[in-house]
C-alpha cells in the first residue's frame, strides 16, 4: 500500500506491507486525514513520544471505513463509518485501537471528519476533565486561532462559560474568533494584553487558561489568572522552556498541570473518548461543534500540503483526501 513515511531523504510517499490488525485492533480503509503540528515536526525527522525518525508512517487522525477486525476488538462492526486517532495514519490503511475510534454521523463527509478527532479528545479532556470549566466560568484559549483552539472555544461557549477569550498573533485570523464563540480576542505578542483580559474580568483574572504557547508568556499568564484559577500547558509553540515566577505562582495559589497525550496508557485514552461521546456528542452530530476546512488536498500532494502548513496563513484544518 501506499503511505507518506519517514526516511533517509525525508518525508515521501513510499510503498509499505499492509497491516493487520489483531486483538483489539481494527483495519480502517483511510479516506481522509487531519494534518497536526506534531506531524510537521515529524516530517523534518523530530520524534513525537514514540512516534518518528526514521522509517516511521506519518500521521496521528483519520476518518475511514473499518475494513478487518482484531478478535477482542468490540463495538464496531466491518464497513461502519469511523474517525479516530492514533499513529501511522497517513497511508491507504491504518490501524486503530477498538476504543479508539467515533462514529462518523449521518451526512458528514469524510474530509470534515478527519478533523475533529484530536482536536475534540485533547480539549474536551483539557476544559472538562482537567480545567474543570463549569459554567459561568470565565477562560482564556492562548493559541485561540489553531485546529484545536477554535475547537475549545466552541466548547467552552457550549458549556456555558460566562466569557470566553481567544488570543491569535495573526490581527486576520483574531478577527475572525468571535464566529467560534470568543467573546473577546486579544493578541498574546502586545504587551497590554493582561491589561485587556484584567478589565473584561474585573480585575480577577480568568477562571482558566488552556495554553498553547507556554514559553515567553507563561508569567504572563500567571498574572492573567485569577486567585484560585487553573491553568492547562497543552502545548509549547512557544518555547518549552522559559523563566517562571515560582513567587507568583505560589501567591496566586493557580493550580498548573501539564497534559499529553504521549504518556497515556491505552485505557486512559479510551476513557477520554468515552467522555467525548458521553458528554458532546449531540452537539457534534447536529453540527453545533464543527471546524472549518481551509484546504483540501489530494494525498499525491501532500508535501504541498505540509507546505501550506508550514505557511502558518491557514484558519482552521489542513486535509489530504485518499
Amino acid at each position: 500500500m501506499k503511505a507518506y513515511v519517514y526516511g533517509a531523504n525525508g518525508a515521501a510517499i513510499t510503498d509499505v506491507d499492509k497491516p493487520v490488525p489483531t486483538g483489539p485492533q481494527v483495519l480502517i480503509r483511510v479516506r481522509a486525514c487531519g494534518l497536526n503540528r506534531a506531524d510537521l515536526a515529524m516530517t523534518k525527522g523530530a520524534a513525537h513520544g514514540s512516534a518518528g525518525g526514521a522509517g516511521t508512517v506519518l500521521g496521528m487522525e483519520w476518518a475511514g471505513e473499518i475494513e478487518a477486525l482484531g478478535d477482542e476488538a468490540v463495538g464496531c462492526q466491518i464497513g461502519d463509518r469511523v474517525m479516530g486517532s492514533g499513529t501511522a495514519a497517513f497511508g491507504e490503511y491504518t490501524l486503530a485501537d477498538h476504543g479508539r475510534l467515533f462514529p462518523i454521523p449521518d451526512g458528514m463527509s469524510f474530509e470534515q471528519a478527519a478533523t475533529l478527532p484530536v482536536a475534540l479528545t485533547t480539549m474536551h479532556n483539557a476544559l472538562i476533565a482537567v480545567g474543570k470549566l463549569r459554567a459561568g466560568q470565565t477562560v482564556l484559549i492562548q493559541g485561540a486561532s489553531s485546529g484545536v483552539g477554535l475547537i475549545a472555544l466552541q466548547i467552552a461557549k457550549l458549556k456555558g462559560a460566562r466569557l470566553v477569550i481567544g488570543s491569535s498573533t495573526d490581527k486576520t485570523r483574531r478577527d475572525r474568533l468571535h464566529e467560534f464563540g470568543a467573546d473577546l480576542a486579544i493578541d498574546s505578542s502586545s504587551p497590554g494584553w493582561i491589561d485587556q483580559v484584567l478589565a473584561a474580568t474585573g480585575g480577577a483574572g480568568v477562571d482558566l487558561i488552556i495554553d498553547q504557547i507556554s514559553g515567553s508568556v507563561a508569567n504572563q499568564n500567571l498574572a492573567a489568572t485569577r486567585v484560585l484559577g487553573r491553568i492547562v500547558n497543552v502545548g509549547r509553540l512557544g518555547g518549552t522552556h522559559a523563566d517562571f515566577n515560582f513567587d507568583l505562582h505560589a501567591a496566586r495559589r493557580i493550580d498548573y498541570v501539564g497534559v499529553t497525550f504521549r504518556s497515556r496508557s491505552i485505557e486512559e485514552i479510551r476513557e477520554i473518548f468515552r467522555q467525548v461521546r458521553g458528554d458532546v456528542w449531540t452537539a457534534i452530530e447536529t453540527g453545533k461543534l464543527t471546524l472549518p476546512l481551509d484546504r483540501v488536498f489530494p494525498f499525491a500532494e501532500i508535501g504541498e500540503a505540509f507546505a501550506h502548513m508550514e505557511a502558518n496563513r491557514h484558519l482552521g484544518k489542513i486535509v489530504v483526501s485518499l
